[in-house]
């Protein structure tokens, strides 16, 4: 599959429905960066009138899972990803639309070549940052992503 933001968002129609009208949005994607929005509505907000912290995980998941399917697509190999450990700190409540970013695509090229080295599974750490359409950071996740390349 090509990685563009349409046929992922069709993808995930079929196998991500929850993000997907969740209001779960892929804007943008490159070996190094995806970018992710997600509208604040009544299907995904809290009792508080802001964006339920899942929704947001959801959100913030998907570019560093991109980020780490495309690697994989692009190194030609068969490798075993798996998020083994995630933490989240929120500072602003989320309403209104909500961008995540992560950058650590080349990151995710040395574990895949450096696995693909030595046999063994690596373990890094992909961020995502969520801000509001002011600029202003309302949570920022943490995934610990394992990858390793199956023989």
């Amino acid at each position: 599959m090509k990685f563009t933001p349409r046929k992922v968002n069709l993808f995930n129609i079929i196998k991500l429905p929850l993000a997907f009208f969740g209001g779960v949005r892929v804007k943008s994607i490159t070996d190094s960066e995806v970018v992710v929005t997600i509208k604040h509505r009544w299907m995904n907000q809290n009792p508080f009138k802001s964006m339920f912290w899942a929704a947001q995980g959801m959100a913030a998941e998907l570019p560093t899972g991109l980020l780490v399917m495309k690697a994989i697509h692009d190194s030609k190999r068969k490798v075993s990803m798996l998020v083994t450990h995630q933490e989240a700190d929120f500072f602003k409540k989320a309403t209104g639309r909500i961008t995540f970013i992560c950058k650590d695509g080349n990151d995710i090229r040395e574990a895949i070549q450096k696995s693909i080295e030595t046999g063994d599974g690596q373990v890094l750490v992909l961020t995502s940052e969520g801000k509001n359409e002011e600029g202003i950071i309302v949570s920022k996740f943490s995934f610990q992503w394992s990858v390793k390349v199956k023989n």
